[in-house]
């Protein structure tokens, strides 16, 4: 599992005169996805040039039943992005190519999908080559929408969507990590660790047309399945599915929360050290800096190196400065000496934990006696957990990772094993969104998240 992550610069053309191809192949790897763009115009013979290169890509049976619709209206791509649900390069690109193809045609193992994604590839190797940056999004929301504003008749299936443009000066100028040579190719047999396969629930086969990402039968979602090494792999990766800009991951379900978690913990004295165990994407490691004075050590354990290199860059893009230290957890195990940490933080981690319970014993081993623990979790009895049982949990896992969420009375008596507890309360009896707390007996333990603050003995 060594991702290499690879800083790539803004885009350029290549140097002027390279035709080795080991050269010019090296030029192409650098093309990385850019979701910042400067929102500056381009000449449309440019745009044409590129689709242009897009038509020279193979196709199915050479029938080229392919459209690509360019759009560079000002108010149209604003729609296209209120369309997508919220993305904001649909916005901010110079262009948006939509990617259709027609239905009926070569349909067999997608042929006609795959003609079109070779010319969408082709195209953004041009648009690299042209010192323009690229990003390609299947997630583009409703395509009957989509349709309407373009005029795309109901025998063309929208695809996905293509955007270029130039990147804003600040961008994450960053290639998503690529997995090494052994993992993603063999010879003359199948060969793949088993960390790189994610689980099933077994089945004597299963179907492509019957997994979609909101109704998959075969999802696993039981972390203690997946084991330590499969969650680090497919968290190392996925967190990747979105540029480490600021802001990203902030979820609507999770609204305010995060504020609420983080204000659980007291001021910490100049000189300690912090904690922040498995944040993901950085958001709760953000406000979690912003809260500490500039005189306490800050920390952040994953399970990979490819997501701590994705928060280090997130922090970048927050505006914040300060050093932060990187530790790799293994097998549940964090490299830390015991009584060494003066606060661990742990917010909605413990659901995705092949084994909870050791990972709360490290938490204990690493804190100074009188150190404080800040944890939540989503919580199962709860409107939020009545939705995971019935709609979210059918679906494929989420970039972040196989969880299961907990109740609350499980947690209080796992906690209570090992620590004090100084405070616990509740965020939100609505499913998502709202952040309101209640520190009732019985309503804090019926709320969408149920946060303790503890102490070690």
């Amino acid at each position: 599992m060594n991702a290499t992550i690879v800083p790539i610069g803004p885009p350029t053309t290549p140097p002027s005169g390279t035709t080795d191809a080991e050269a010019v192949l090296s030029w192409i790897a650098k093309r990385y996805s850019c979701r910042e763009f400067d929102g500056s115009t381009i000449d449309p013979e440019i745009v044409d040039a590129i689709i242009e290169s897009g038509l020279q890509a193979p196709s199915s049976c050479n029938q080229q039943n392919w459209h690509f619709v360019a759009v560079s209206d000002t108010a149209m791509k604003k729609r296209a992005r209120e369309i997508s649900g919220g993305n904001h390069h649909f916005e901010f690109c110079s262009v948006l190519i939509y990617l259709c193809f027609q239905k009926g045609w070569t349909h067999d193992k997608f042929s006609v999908v795959q003609s079109v994604a070779a010319a969408c590839y082709q195209m953004m190797i041009s648009a690299h080559l042209r010192g323009y940056a690229s990003i390609w999004n299947a997630g583009i929301g409703d395509t009957k929408a989509i349709a309407k504003m373009l005029g795309i008749p109901p025998t063309f299936e929208i695809q996905g969507a293509l955007c270029i443009g130039l990147p804003k000066p600040n961008a994450p100028a960053v290639k998503a990590p690529r997995r090494p040579r052994g993992e993603v190719w063999s010879w003359n047999k199948f060969q793949r660790p088993h960390y790189a396969i994610y689980p099933a629930k077994p089945a004597q086969e299963y179907p492509f047309f019957r997994i979609t990402n909101s109704k998959n039968p075969f999802a696993e979602w039981r972390p203690r399945i997946w084991g330590w090494d499969r969650v680090a792999d497919f968290r190392g990766y996925s967190v990747w599915a979105k540029s480490p800009i600021a802001g990203v991951y902030r979820s609507r379900r999770q609204g305010d929360a995060t504020s609420v978690e983080v204000g659980l913990l007291s001021d910490v004295p100049p000189g300690s050290r912090v904690l922040d165990v498995m944040p993901w994407g950085g958001t709760h490691t953000t406000e979690l800096i912003r809260k500490l004075g500039p005189e306490v050590e800050v920390d952040v354990a994953e399970l990979a190196q490819a997501n701590l290199s994705f928060i280090q860059e997130r922090l970048r893009q927050e505006g914040i400065s300060r050093p932060v230290g990187e530790v790799t957890i293994k097998d549940g195990h964090i490299p830390l000496a015991s009584d060494s940490t003066d606060v661990v933080t742990m917010f909605q981690v413990l659901e995705h934990a092949p084994e909870p319970e050791k990972l709360l014993d490290e938490v204990h081993r690493i804190l100074k006696p009188g150190g404080t623990a800040l944890i939540s979790v989503r919580n199962l009895l709860s409107l939020y957990g009545w939705r995971y049982l019935r709609t979210e949990s059918k679906a494929s896992v989420p970039n972040q990772g196989p969880f299961v969420p907990m109740t609350a009375g499980k947690v209080h008596a796992m906690v209570t094993r090992r620590f004090r507890i100084e405070r616990e309360i509740g965020i939100s009896l609505r499913a998502e969104a709202d952040a309101a707390v209640y520190e009732g007996r019985l309503t804090r333990r019926m709320c969408r998240l149920f946060a303790l603050r503890l102490v070690k003995p």
